[in-house]
């Protein structure tokens, strides 16, 4: 396996990939990726930062190629894994990484331009290789699939070899943005989604003593205990889900696709504003009474004059414009009502005015941010608006969820998507004081600091934390040790409060790591600080699947099928076939038990 990058998803799918799964690894990173922390995977479990919910990130500044030569230096490391560091990945370079005779490459710099580069030239010197890309343009990685896999059969001569040549065009920042957003709301955007079936893992208090268990699926796990730092259980048996005593479980659940249609609603939001929203409440009864005024004034014509109604209104919009003859020698009745006509167009005039300076001040403000709205709470404080904060509120609104972003970048390019949405934007920064008070942070259910500096995480659930100390709080930090020693802090000093944490790398690797091996994998479920992956495989040529019901298809603490892809109210008692493909939850050491 050959995995090229230059930021902490690098490392930690190297790391995956020869901890859990036993591969074969180079490593290529740009000389200035050196000094970075490799993350820690299969820690023991004796190791003090095993022992706490840890705050980890990815570093997200842009470390990539630089000006200068293409040579590399290549320093052996034991474990598997030997690193090349390259400043241009080039053919030459890609060459000696030994991309000709490898089974996959995974291509996960930042910058999308430079991940296509490298992928159309190993496409060339191996049309056998199976590619996985990180992109953040989702429509632009859909066609970068189809191109590379064209020009695997275009390049290649011996098409049975060239079936595992497959391109998986992955984003982090998708990967991760659920399990951000369902932190920050409590369980509620865990979704798993496959073909005509919808999961949700959700979080579930521990039912009473003698009481019915909670409903769902299954138990995809046991939750850490008050005062147990032993950590969570992963996939228990049914006999340990019977002892689990007081302890809260995340059960899986499913639910209709129209109901998953619906959340997606919030993305409609914005664009042209509907016509009742252009003016005011007040303006609009001033406008309807007016109305009602010519209308009366018009009947009252036609009965004093005699004339057809048409007639009559016609005069009195005339009279209402102050645009026609003077009444003289009319009746008296005629004339009174002329005189009204006229009183009424006077009242017209402003108002007309008024809407039409409402009317140009909604469209106005609708290409502009829009400020919190007074009375706001309940809601989700999203700071920063980069790579992964605009797909977290992307998310956030498909879950109805009100946020409001603090971006200290007036350029950013979450701030487009923020305007689209119409959700409320401070531009400041978090640092200065009454940044977070415009955010209505003392009215807000949660706290999601995803910026790319430690430090300004820090001290925004810092402050707010002084404002609000019950206040939910959800940030990443960089440096493990530092993180470490932050959650301990804030636990001990705030009490009440939940302090979460979810690394971007942590999350999205076992991604990575599956698209490299073959596999399909749909997402993955933070719990605490272990990851249950979801994927999607085949029946065929697996015993341990073949042969088996849904529910006997279960290897404790390991791997569990769930469901059968396409049939969404599969029995538990179905037997699988080797024409079925299930869906399977499994942990990142079960997962590679299907390699």
């Amino acid at each position: 396996m050959v995995v090229c990058g230059d930021d902490g998803l690098a490392h930690r799918l190297s790391a995956e990939l020869r901890g859990v799964y036993g591969e074969q690894v180079v490593l290529v990173v740009p000389p200035n990726a050196r000094t970075a922390r490799r993350p820690m995977v299969g820690r023991p479990r004796s190791a003090p930062a095993a022992l706490f919910d840890r705050v980890v990130s990815v570093a997200v500044g842009r470390g990539g190629p630089a000006p200068g030569g293409d040579s590399a230096a290549v320093s052996p490391r034991s474990g598997g894994e030997r690193v090349l560091e390259a400043e241009f990945l080039t053919e030459r370079v890609l060459a000696e990484a030994g991309v000709e005779r490898a089974a996959a490459l995974a291509l996960v710099y930042e910058d999308d331009e430079t991940n296509i580069r490298a992928a159309l030239t190993a496409r060339r010197l191996n049309p056998r290789l199976r590619l996985v890309l990180r992109l953040y343009n989702r429509r632009l990685g859909q066609h970068i699939e189809e191109l590379l896999d064209q020009a695997a059969v275009l390049v290649g001569d011996d098409d049975e070899a060239l079936r595992d040549a497959a391109t998986s065009v992955l984003s982090d920042a998708d990967t991760a943005a659920p399990a951000l957003a369902a932190t920050a709301v409590a369980g509620t955007g865990k979704v798993i989604q496959a073909e005509g079936l919808l999961l949700r893992a959700v979080e579930r208090a521990a039912p009473p003593a003698g009481g019915p268990a909670p409903g769902g699926l299954c138990t995809l796990a046991l939750l850490s205990a008050d005062g147990d730092d032993e950590g969570p259980v992963l996939l228990p048996g049914d006999e340990e889900v019977r002892r689990a005593g007081a302890r809260s479980r995340v059960m899986l659940e499913r639910f209709s696709a129209s109901e998953g249609a619906a959340a997606g609603n919030g993305l409609g939001v914005g664009g042209v504003p509907p016509l009742s929203s252009l003016f005011s409440k007040q303006l609009r009864w001033s406008l309807a009474v007016l109305a009602g005024c010519v209308i009366a004034l018009a009947v009252a014509l036609s009965i004093v004059t005699g004339i057809h109604p048409v007639r009559a209104f016609y005069l009195t919009l005339l009279d209402l414009f102050a645009i026609d003859d003077p009444a003289l020698g009319e009746p008296l009745g005629r004339q009174i009502l002329q005189l009204l006509s006229g009183l009424v167009g006077l009242l017209l005039l402003p108002v007309l005015l008024a809407a039409v300076l409402e009317g140009l001040g909604t469209f106005r403000t609708q290409s502009a941010l829009r400020k919190p709205p007074r009375g706001l709470g309940g809601h989700v404080v999203l700071l920063g608006l980069g790579k992964i904060g605009t797909r977290v509120l992307i998310r956030l609104r498909e879950l109805h969820v009100p946020v409001v972003c603090v971006e200290g970048n007036p350029e950013a390019r979450g701030l487009a998507v923020a305007r689209r949405l119409r959700v409320p934007v401070v531009i400041g920064d978090v640092t200065q004081e009454g940044v977070l008070e415009s955010a209505k942070i003392h009215r807000a259910h949660a706290l999601l600091a995803v910026t790319s500096a430690d430090t300004t995480n820090l001290e925004a659930v810092l402050y707010a934390r002084g404002v609000r100390p019950d206040l939910r709080a959800v940030l990443r930090l960089y440096d493990d040790d530092f993180a470490t020693a932050v959650y301990r802090t804030l636990r001990v000093a705030h009490p009440l409060a939940t302090t979460r944490s979810r690394s971007v790398t942590h999350l999205s690797a076992p991604a990575f790591a599956g698209a490299m091996l073959g596999r399909r994998v749909l997402g993955a479920v933070p719990v605490e600080r272990r990851v249950l992956v979801f994927a999607s495989v085949d029946v065929a040529n697996r015993p341990q699947l073949e042969g088996r019901t849904l529910a006997s298809a279960f290897a404790p603490g390991v791997w569990r099928a769930l469901a059968v892809e396409g049939a969404p109210d599969t029995p538990p008692d179905r037997l699988l076939t080797k024409d079925d493909r299930v869906v399977i939850a499994a942990t990142r050491g079960g997962l590679a038990e299907f390699g």
